[in-house]
């Protein structure tokens, strides 16, 4: 049973607690991980806190991300649903409300152990949105951005955030060569932020696979009674029959195909095992599918 599911069959509040969760989480890397290592953020949030860090004012970034942050959630809540826009200002509030009142931790020296921080740092905030994201919401910024992406492209949500990477690390690095007056500190930066930025990324694309689809193809001699398993967990999917010949028993056999989500897989599995238990079947990832493709909005 996936995480949502588990949440909705409890009680509705526990959702909303792990939203709240998932800002603090990504509270806790911004604060002990990334503003330590000076690493530039990706979106709107990057351009924040690269300012911030030239003017050396962690209330600037406070401003700037809120102001950002409204803007963003007024757009998710006219393109991509209401249920969205709320939740993800429930997460990010919580961002900004835990900042401030997080406690003054050094959790590694900023100098010997940057790539330690920025490591870290990827991992607890892709945690974080996909936690989020898994609950339809966000933790604001790229993540409402590439929700919108994917959902009209088809693509993975972590994809935007490498995109929006460049440009707010351009302006990042511009400012860093304004403050030092050197080369070296910009290049310096820019191999650590391309770190956290794929590390980030990779972890959101790992835990939050909606937008990732993979083809089941099962085996057996009921075609209906598969095609009634799948449409029995996921009822809005459709699947395809071919007729077929066993090599080795020259017996006739159907070959049921359907495309799925990560997301959904799993239900579907549990479903062809349990009603079709002679079936065998086989599932792998799949790229290239048309936009018509049909999956449900995050919100």
């Amino acid at each position: 049973m996936n995480l949502r599911a588990w949440l909705d069959r409890r009680h509705p509040v526990l959702e909303y607690t792990a939203l709240a969760a998932s800002g603090l989480l990504y509270a806790i890397a911004l604060k002990y991980f990334v503003f330590p290592a000076k690493v530039i953020l990706t979106g709107f949030e990057g351009v924040a806190a690269a300012l911030a860090y030239f003017f050396k004012s962690d209330s600037l970034f406070m401003i700037l991300y809120g102001i950002s942050q409204a803007i963003l959630v007024g757009f998710a809540f006219k393109k991509i649903s209401k249920t969205f826009a709320i939740r993800t200002a429930l997460s990010v509030g919580m961002v900004l409300v835990a900042l401030p009142l997080l406690p003054e931790m050094k959790m590694a020296d900023a100098h010997d152990e940057r790539l330690i921080l920025v490591l870290f740092g990827g991992i607890l905030s892709g945690l974080a949105k996909a936690l989020a994201l898994r609950l339809r919401g966000s933790t604001g910024d790229e993540d409402i951005l590439g929700a919108w992406f994917a959902m009209k492209y088809l693509k993975p949500v972590g994809s935007i955030a490498v995109i929006s990477a460049a440009i707010s690390c351009v302006f990042g690095l511009v400012l860093e060569y304004f403050s030092s007056g050197k080369i070296e500190p910009v290049i310096n930066t820019l191999m650590y932020t391309a770190i956290f930025i794929f590390t980030g990324a990779e972890t959101l694309n790992n835990f939050f696979r909606k937008f990732k689809l993979v083809m089941i193809t099962a085996f057996g001699k009921e075609p209906d009674k598969i095609g009634r398993a799948i449409t029995k967990a996921a009822p809005h999917r459709t699947f395809t029959i071919q007729g077929g010949t066993g090599g080795y028993s020259a017996e006739p056999l159907h070959l049921v195909r359907t495309i799925v989500t990560h997301e959904e897989l799993p239900e579907i599995l549990d479903a062809i095992e349990q009603d079709c238990p002679e079936a065998f079947h086989i599932h792998h990832d799949i790229e290239g599918v048309s936009r018509s493709y049909y999956i449900k909005p995050i919100g």
